[in-house]
Order: structure tokens, then sequence, then C-alpha cells
């Protein structure tokens, strides 16, 4: 029986991933079983991160065939980054218009925006191929010199196209945060995170604790020039104060308690 799950389970998964978007009633037919065994799987598929389920339906929100740019690189920090990323999907309100920066955080932003009625800007090419499977997004890329590693597209063209845009909400990810403010591994990406905070009204980073108290190559801004930071709640109480103190937002997200503690796996967007 268990075998027989798994083995459904991985059909499921597969004509989800092929197809973007899928009815729960497609999905029963064509694996000749209830639509409340379907139910059960794409829970399961939704806990793994896999599928978003939606009224009508299931969206595609796994890796992509084509765009791995994570394949390999998930760490003990994944769910928090997760639970990060549902805390700061809370903050942004139907129809509204924001931008997302790359790296692993946001996705796990993008993740929960599939199927929600919003205007969506970004510079990551992976965040870019799980929105376009959503019809309810009206999505806008930023082009520029593509960086490998992390698939953002960054550069002249990326600041350039910025500028001729404006969001209500920019989700920024960092390597490094200290007294002196945010920082990142890149000096070309962190000019273009700069174009991003002139383009949005309010601007929040996005991040685990581990980033806290670490300095990286290329400062962005000082802490208090961003509107809030989305973190998880293993961060250092004096931290939170500096935070505070500095009159930005602070967003922390829970996490389960079976998530443990890590170090960072790498030192660039988070």
């Amino acid at each position: 029986m268990r075998s027989s799950s798994h083995g459904r389970r991985e059909r499921l998964r597969g004509m989800i991933r092929q197809t973007g978007f899928a009815s729960l009633g497609e999905l029963a037919e064509t694996l000749t079983v209830s639509e409340s065994t379907v139910r059960r799987d794409l829970e399961h598929l939704e806990q793994t991160g896999d599928v978003r389920r939606t009224h009508g339906g299931v969206f595609w929100t796994g890796e992509s065939a084509t765009i791995r740019a994570f394949e390999g690189r998930k760490d003990t920090t994944w769910s928090v980054k997760a639970a990060i990323g549902a805390a700061a999907a809370e903050l942004i309100e139907e129809h509204d218009t924001i931008l997302l920066d790359g790296g692993s955080t946001t996705y796990e932003l993008a993740r929960c925006l599939v199927g929600r009625k919003l205007q969506v800007v970004t510079n990551s090419l992976p965040v870019a191929h799980l929105l376009s499977s959503s019809d309810s997004i009206d999505l806008v890329t930023i082009g520029g010199c593509v960086r490998g590693r992390t698939a953002v597209a960054i550069g002249p063209m990326a600041e350039s196209m910025l500028r001729q845009i404006n969001v209500r909400l920019a989700f920024l990810s960092v390597a490094g945060i200290n007294q002196r403010g945010y920082f990142n591994n890149n000096m070309m990406l962190v000019e273009s995170e700069k174009a991003m905070l002139a383009a949005a009204d309010q601007a929040y980073v996005v991040s685990d604790h581990t980033k806290f108290g670490k300095v990286s190559l290329s400062h962005l801004c000082r802490l208090q020039d961003v509107q809030g930071v989305v973190t998880d709640s293993g961060l250092d109480s004096c931290w939170k104060k500096q935070i505070e103190d500095a009159g930005v937002e602070l967003v922390l997200a829970e996490r389960k308690p079976n998530d443990s503690q890590s170090k960072p796996s790498d030192a660039g967007q988070s």
C-alpha cells in the first residue's frame, strides 16, 4: 500500500510539473482514483513545497526542469526560509504591485503568491518561471546580465529598467546584517538592489537569523533605510533591540519545533 501511494504521488507530481496547473477533476480522472484520494496526495505534496492548492486546482511550485538555481543548495535552514516567506506574504495585499529580488528566501515567498491577484516585478529567473504559470499574476521581468549562481539579472540594463517603475513593496535578500546596515557579496548586485530600493514605496529585507552579525563585500544601505525586516524567531534579543531601535518594523516568522539550528550554507543571497 505504501509503495502504491508513493508511486501515485510521483505520477501526480510529474503531471502537475509538466502542465504547471491542473484541476482536481482532471487529476482524479487521469489517475482513476477518487477526488478525496487526490486531495490527500496533494496535501502531502504541498507540505514538501512542490505544489500549491488554490480554488479550482493546483499549481506547480517546485523546482523547474529548466531553471534549477537552488538544486543541491538546500540546507537545514530551508524550512526556516519557507516560514519567513510565508510571513512576508502576509504583508502583501490583493492587487498589490511588488518587487522580488533573487535568492532562496524570496523564492519561498514567491511560492506563497501563486494564484493570488498581484502585479509582480522581478529580476529572478527562477521566480519569474515559477509565477509565469499563474494567470492571476501580471508578471514583469527585469533584464540585464544574468548572474549564473542565483540566476538574477543585474547591471546597468537592470538598473535602467528599475528606474522606470514604481512598486508599493520590495522584498530584498542580503548576505549580511550588522550595525552599519545590510550587505551583499556582489557590487553589481548591490547597485541593482539600490535601484530596487528607489523604485519602492516600502522595502523589506527577508533573511534568516544566521545572517545577523555578518558582513559582506558591498554595503547596500543603513538599517533604518528599509521599512522592515522579516526573519525567524531564532534571532538573538540584542539584534531585535537594534532593529527596533532603528525604527524598523520587525516581523518574526515562527519556526516549527523540529526546525534545527544551522550555519549558513554560503555567503551569497539567502
